[in-house]
């Protein structure tokens, strides 16, 4: 079997398999054949695929569910037994529900919430800074700490964004981390040379919104 990082070409076809498996009008029988063929593409791209380290994962853009996704990967690390820390850089004034549940896990789990709300709110830049850069010196010591697994640093884009804290600050840290470490680095707007540096990156598109568009405030459970 030819591996598939000498076939640029297994990932492009893989899409085009399950592209034509949603045409319309499809046999069974056709629809069986790209499927069979779906199949042992993915087993050879599986098969290729043996590569394991910690990555440096970014989320970011104007629309809702950064934090949420990356605390979805919090609970998984901390289903498997990992240790697991998450610092907010801006969020920390709300006491989060999540900070609630996580609490839960009190072995497994240190929790900072370490921001004193958003940039409007504090309206003191300096002090903006300080807190910013006394939880980076926070981040630092679970960054250099190999014993965690997983670090979400949830809105510390947003703190980079407002230069709160500077890309090469924050790079010089993250190529300290242990080669097992996973970090997630949250907040809209998050530089270039961070995401030229990570190995995922998503962003958030917003399409529609219900605070801007019909008025509706922020509600528990959704929100915070």
């Amino acid at each position: 079997m030819t591996p598939s990082s000498d076939r640029p070409d297994i990932d492009a076809t893989a899409a085009t398999l399950t592209e034509q498996s949603t045409q319309v009008g499809l046999t069974a029988e056709q629809y069986k054949r790209k499927m069979e063929r779906r199949k042992a593409v993915q087993t050879e791209r599986l098969a290729a695929r043996t590569l394991e380290k910690g990555l440096i994962i970014v989320h970011t853009g104007n629309g809702k569910g950064k934090t949420t996704a990356a605390l979805g990967m919090v609970l998984r690390s901390l289903g498997h037994g990992y240790q697991v820390a998450i610092i907010q850089f801006i969020k920390g004034a709300w006491e989060p529900a999540e900070k609630a549940v996580f609490e839960k896990w009190p072995d497994q789990l240190d929790f900072h919430a370490l921001g004193e709300g958003f940039t409007w709110e504090t309206q003191d830049r300096d002090r903006d800074i300080a807190k910013a850069n006394a939880a980076w010196e926070i981040a630092l010591t679970y960054i250099r700490n190999p014993a965690y697994r997983t670090i979400l640093l949830d809105e510390v884009n947003i703190a980079l964004k407002h230069g709160f804290l500077s890309s090469d600050q924050v790079l010089a840290g993250l190529a300290e981390k242990a080669p097992d470490t996973h970090i997630i680095l949250t907040g809209r707007g998050a530089p270039q040379d961070l995401i030229d540096q990570a190995d995922l990156v998503t962003e958030m598109s917003l399409v529609k919104h219900p605070f801007r568009e019909q008025g509706v405030k922020a509600q528990p459970g959704i929100e915070f």
